[in-house]
């Protein structure tokens, strides 16, 4: 910058002078246009040195939220993760919102309204998940569609209390609660869990069927599966052992403890860099005591077989996805509940493992919405015969 000050004082100097011996030599009218031209040439080496000033503080800005990002990934990867899940929400335009009852509070994700052709969706998560779970779900739902996903209780935003929460009676209740409290109940809506919160759909489903038009249950816990899962027989081995409770597969302690768990949720692993896997890590080591609490309940003996001792009271349309990979739930327990409600809607895909949401999202996406125009049409000619 201090080089090009130089050489434009330099020319200045230069110009005066040939502007000088013009003007001695008697052209008066030369010397005016020169001082015009002499002007011109100083506003513009003005203004170029304006533009290069412009340049390198825009430069300067840039540079902030790059190194911002780069401190981030390598300080503090959970913080740059939950970034990352805000900015996607944004993207889909998802609004984050709360709803208290009580002294409890709901937090949730939602856009579209409600009142539309098609029913709103209310999605839960599985064990140790957050709402965001379902975002690579949303991205390929229309955008119109009123869609609402909810921390189920103690996770993420939700109020966390005490074990009577973290039951699958105890969820189900809770869930009621923030339904009604968002106003959700004044028409039918659809009802899709996952996991553990599939456990919870389905009672949900046996406790309020008015409250529904239709379920979809992905990979549901709560059954009493024909072939045990790889899960499952580590769980027996757990419990032959007095630190069950330090090995629980689906709670991650360490990279390699999380690296194992994204092997056995996934059929094909995501190949996650090592900064992502510790950001991963850093966000659910504070609540693993948490966690710990909520698996020991919904695998007690209340909460273990609850779906199973509900499928014969779920009256709405149900569909039902599982991975027939899943190392977590088999693939078997699509069969039990065929088996109790053999008018249900079955998809089993092929190549995928547990985190359906995860590795089929399009499928699955497509696969609900496709469900949804399928009752919607079924109602239509329902009201025509009547």
């Amino acid at each position: 910058m201090k080089r090009c000050c130089v050489i434009w004082v330099k020319e200045e100097e230069e110009e005066e002078k040939r502007t000088e011996w013009r003007t001695a030599g008697g052209d008066r009218s030369k010397g005016t246009r020169t001082g015009t031209v002499q002007r011109v040439d100083r506003e513009s080496a003005v203004m170029e040195l304006s533009v290069a000033k412009t340049v390198m503080l825009t430069g300067g800005i840039l540079v902030v939220p790059v190194l911002a990002f780069i401190t981030s990934f390598l300080f503090w990867p959970g913080v740059l993760l939950k970034a990352y899940n805000w900015y996607w929400r944004r993207r889909l335009g998802l609004v984050v919102r709360y709803s208290q009852s009580g002294s409890y509070r709901f937090c949730y994700s939602t856009h579209g309204k409600p009142g539309g052709a098609t029913p709103s969706l209310l999605m839960l998560h599985g064990f140790s998940a957050t709402k965001d779970m379902w975002l690579p779900v949303v991205n390929f739902l229309p955008r119109d569609l009123h869609v609402v996903c909810v921390d189920m209780p103690g996770h993420e935003g939700t109020t966390r209390t005490g074990a009577e929460d973290y039951s699958i009676q105890g969820q189900v209740s809770r869930i009621r609660q923030f339904v009604q409290s968002i106003g959700l109940d004044k028409r039918p809506f659809h009802l899709v869990g996952t996991s553990m919160g599939g456990n919870v759909a389905g009672v949900y489903a046996a406790r309020y069927p008015a409250d529904l038009s239709s379920l979809t249950l992905v990979c549901p816990a709560g059954l009493v599966y024909p072939t045990e899962s790889k899960f499952i027989s580590r769980l027996r081995e757990l419990e032959e052992k007095s630190d069950q409770q330090e090995s629980i597969p689906l709670i991650p302690s360490t990279p390699q403890e999380l690296d194992d768990m994204l092997r056995l949720c996934c059929y094909t692993p995501p190949d996650l860099p090592r900064q992502v896997l510790r950001g991963l890590l850093d966000n659910r080591i504070p609540n693993n005591d948490f966690y710990k609490e909520v698996f020991m309940e919904i695998v007690g003996e209340k909460s273990r077989h609850s779906l199973q001792e509900h499928l014969h009271l779920i009256t709405a349309p149900l569909q039902v996805v599982w991975g027939k990979e899943d190392q977590v739930l088999d693939v078997s327990g699509a069969a039990a509940i065929q088996a109790a409600l053999p008018h249900c809607q079955m998809e089993v895909l092929d190549d995928c493992g547990h985190s359906v949401a995860l590795e089929r999202p399009r499928k699955i996406a497509k696969l609900m919405v496709d469900f949804l125009s399928e009752q919607k049409d079924g109602d239509a000619n329902t009201k025509k015969l009547s």
